[in-house]
């Protein structure tokens, strides 16, 4: 009886791998889980919160009705009502939540793990809009309820004084969501400069000289300089957006949010213009 072995290669059934496109929402979802799954996220919006209700309630209790009315020799005008009061910690909470900013973008850089996500998404332009949008949604929320929440504390402080308000007066509601957008607009700001610079600490420097510094430098210019020139800067604008009562020279809150959006639209043009021309 003569055996024969069959020599022909077995055919491995062919299986078929899925294939994954890459959407905006599946990289908007992955910047989302992203910053969530980093403990500073939480801290840094925790301490943002915290010193805009701190700051709010001890300056609204610390409130002296017979001297608010009192021009300081240098410095503006204390706030004499509930909102000016409420949003005294809005120049510190600003740059707790733009370092949150610059940390979000500038961050994957400073750990080269920038490249596996240009790698899962050569496109590129995706990640830096998800970013903003991402930090843009969550920086309002939490800004609106701290907000919020500083002026409720306050204005038990002050009820029954001439600084007295309440949300259905006119203007608080307007005031109070132009400080919650301003704030958001400012770490969507930190994003772009942490994107265009790719430096955590050149990010930084960035965000403080553009919100503090170059606006107290405008008051070295001469008068007729600095008026022109500095209701146009960032946070001067964001300053017209939140204010109850609007200073002679300064812009209305809905000018002040156009000159804001179109700082931070500037600089996220930058980085992406730098992002899609250079390598990481």
């Amino acid at each position: 009886m003569n055996s024969s072995v069959s020599t022909k290669p077995r055919e491995i059934p062919a299986t078929t791998r899925p294939r994954y496109r890459v959407t905006a929402p599946r990289v908007f979802r992955s910047e989302w889980a992203k910053f969530w799954s980093l403990r500073s996220s939480w801290i840094t919006l925790g301490v943002a919160a915290l010193i805009l209700v701190a700051f709010g309630f001890i300056a609204s209790a610390s409130f002296d009705p017979s001297g608010a009315a009192a021009q300081p020799a240098v410095g503006p005008a204390p706030a004499s009502d509930a909102v000016g009061l409420a949003l005294t910690g809005t120049s510190l909470a600003q740059l707790a939540i733009g370092v949150l900013g610059v940390l979000v973008a500038a961050g994957e850089y400073s750990t080269g793990m920038i490249r596996s996500t240009l790698t899962a998404v050569p496109r590129r332009l995706p990640v830096l809009w998800s970013k903003a949008l991402t930090f843009a949604a969550v920086a309002l929320a939490a800004c609106a309820v701290a907000v919020l929440a500083a002026f409720l504390v306050g204005s038990t402080q002050v009820s029954g004084t001439s600084a007295a308000l309440s949300l259905s007066d006119d203007g608080v509601l307007r005031s109070l969501a132009g400080a919650a957008l301003y704030l958001a607009l400012a770490g969507v700001l930190g994003v772009a400069l942490g994107a265009l610079l790719r430096s955590v600490a050149g990010g930084i420097a960035a965000l403080v000289a553009s919100l503090m510094i170059i606006p107290g430098l405008t008051s070295l210019l001469p008068d007729s300089w600095a008026d022109t020139v500095g209701p146009y800067l960032p946070s001067n604008a964001g300053d017209a957006m939140m204010s109850l009562h609007q200073s002679s020279g300064a812009l209305s809150p809905g000018a002040g949010l156009a000159v804001l959006t179109g700082w931070v639209a500037l600089v996220l043009g930058g980085a992406a213009l730098r992002l899609v021309r250079t390598d990481v």
